[in-house]
């Protein structure tokens, strides 16, 4: 039997077939996927072939169908091996806010990195644009126009008053879309909007009841019931994004507008950083590319995590 993996607790995993029967899969003995160290072998998302165990309605996953894609971030526990968010995305959205909580540019940098790293097209999706006003509103607007310029959809919604959601369920359609951000920046809510018969806040409910298990690594797969068929990714809320198995020479291929800029450079390894006739740092210098942008390649070329040196709103 073949399907895809829904939903994963380390041990177990739920697996819906094209005919929509879900069963209970886990794996015998060591399952490893080809050149990936990871914490989970299997994530959602993955199709998979299985077979049922005798007189039991729970499976056995005998094979891994050939991602076309995945995403990862550094594992939790284990700062040097990488645990795999989801598989096979067509639609990487990424919620943000300026406020409450705030969502700095070195977070969304990280985020457009990993999926340019893993060919996942990206849409930003800005919240609670009902509640901005003032300095926080001309901030927004600098990002937007940031993101924009190197190609990127940015979006404006309001969950609470379902502003642009319809937009964004149109992109979804017939698609696997996941989406990512901080807790609290209205993800479970705007899913909620997107299809109200999930009703993720229960889960979030329960959640809150089980202190100290709020850290959970895992991702959580629904079918819409869209036509054609949508499929959307729930991710547990993200602290930071730490990049993982990036060589130095190649960071900048994943900064769109670093990449455009590269073969203008006069040495063909120029890490943009001392180099003499380099293309980067004068666009750099011109305002052709944004300082948030470029502390934030630094930040990655130097191998530090996330910190108070670019958690700013410093465009």
């Amino acid at each position: 039997m073949t399907g895809v993996i829904i939903k994963s607790t380390g041990s177990w995993y739920w697996v819906r077939t094209e005919e929509h029967q879900q069963f209970q899969c886990r794996i015998r003995g060591k399952f490893r996927t080809k050149g990936i160290k990871s914490t989970n072998p299997l994530t959602v998302g993955d199709h998979v072939d299985f077979i049922l165990e005798e007189n039991s309605n729970t499976g056995i996953i005998t094979r891994i169908h050939d991602r076309k894609n995945y995403i990862v971030r550094k594992s939790v526990n284990l700062s040097k091996q990488t645990h795999i968010i989801a598989a096979n995305i067509d639609l990487a959205f990424l919620l943000i806010t300026l406020d409450n909580p705030p969502t700095f540019p070195a977070f969304i940098d990280r985020f457009l990195a990993t999926a340019e790293a893993y060919d996942i097209e990206a849409v930003l999706l800005f919240n609670k644009m009902d509640l901005l006003e003032g300095e926080l509103e001309e901030k927004k607007n600098k990002l937007i126009k940031i993101y924009r310029d190197i190609g990127y959809t940015c979006i404006e919604i309001s969950v609470l008053e379902k502003t642009n959601v319809e937009l964004v369920k149109n992109l979804m359609l017939g698609k696997t879309s996941m989406f990512s951000g901080h807790s609290g920046v209205g993800k479970s809510s705007l899913i909620n909007v997107i299809d109200p018969g999930l009703s993720l806040k229960t889960a979030e409910i329960s959640a809150q009841h089980k202190q100290g298990q709020h850290t959970t690594t895992f991702a959580e797969m629904f079918p819409l019931p869209t036509e054609p068929e949508s499929y959307i990714i729930d991710t547990p809320g993200i602290k930071g994004f730490g990049v993982v198995d990036f060589e130095k020479n190649e960071i900048s291929d994943f900064f769109p507008e670093f990449f455009a800029l590269k073969q203008q450079c006069k040495f063909n390894n120029c890490l943009h950083v001392n180099e003499p006739k380099c293309a980067v740092k004068e666009a750099l210098n011109n305002g052709g590319i944004a300082k948030s942008r470029y502390r934030s390649y630094l930040q990655m070329l130097e191998g530090e995590e996330e910190s108070y040196r670019t958690n700013s709103y410093d465009i």
